[in-house]
């Protein structure tokens, strides 16, 4: 009878498929609810009631046991670890080398000229020099002589500046103007004294010529002093490159002459 009932109760379980969320419920509740409290079963049961309930709670008990083996083996829901997706290996990218930078050479026919311009000259201001036609400078005496910037293409003006270091006691001043068509006297004039002077201008050979005689007992004092000489001419730009000047005088350091040209104006 014995041997019935274990095979009867492990067929039952072999067979028996739990329903693993009914099972869970009730330990759920069962968890949660008050303990049930069981009669005791009565001694005046007969028999076959004692042998019926000691079955069925056997296989109650082999039934349970199956279960809760299957639930201990089943993880729960919140104990199930979701599987870590894989991370997706970089492709390196491809490491670019900059190409190294292309100078452009230069062929003599396309290279830009280094060579600096020639700096243009300027002129100096004209300063009076010794040559063979020209001293400017000699004893107590300086000069120079130069073309108004007044001047236009009808008329023109020569000045000479004289500096003495010492007193003058004679002195002739001659301005010499080379007839270049038309050239005619239109006055003259100085710094110093009018009546100190003997003044004459006429024209001799193709040259009109300004001269200043001191008159006899005057005395030129140290310092600077000019002279100028003014005259018409043909229309247009003339050329002074032939006109002259020439200083004779007389100091306590002796005689003293000076000569030159007329410069660009000034």
């Amino acid at each position: 009878m014995n041997e019935d009932i274990a095979r009867g109760l492990r067929e039952a379980a072999d067979a028996h498929q739990p329903d693993r969320a009914r099972i869970l419920a009730r330990v759920e509740r069962g968890a949660a609810g008050p303990p049930v409290r069981h009669r005791t079963p009565s001694f005046a049961r007969s028999w076959p009631r004692a042998a019926l309930a000691s079955l069925a709670t056997a296989g109650i008990l082999a039934t349970g046991g199956l279960a809760v083996a299957g639930i201990v083996r089943m993880p729960a829901p919140s104990d199930t670890v979701a599987p870590t997706p894989a991370t997706p290996t970089a492709t390196p990218s491809p490491t670019v080398t900059p190409s190294p930078a292309v100078t452009p050479s230069l062929t003599p026919s396309t290279a830009p000229s280094t060579v600096a311009p020639a700096p243009v000259p300027t002129p100096a201001s004209p300063r009076p020099t010794s040559s063979a036609s020209s001293r400017p400078a000699n004893g107590s005496l300086w000069s120079e002589g130069s073309v108004d910037s007044h001047s236009t293409v009808y008329w023109s003006q020569h000045n000479l500046v004289l500096k003495t270091t010492q007193p003058l006691t004679s002195l002739t001043v001659e301005l010499r103007i080379t007839q270049t068509g038309e050239v005619h006297d239109t006055g003259n004039w100085r710094t110093l004294p009018s009546e100190d002077f003997t003044v004459t201008v006429q024209e001799s050979g193709g040259v009109l010529v300004y001269r200043w005689v001191l008159k006899p007992g005057h005395t030129v004092p140290v310092g600077q002093h000019e002279f100028a000489g003014q005259f018409n001419h043909a229309t247009g730009v003339r050329s002074a490159a032939n006109d002259s000047y020439r200083v004779d005088a007389q100091s306590a350091g002796g005689p003293a002459s000076v000569w030159g040209g007329f410069g660009p104006a000034r």
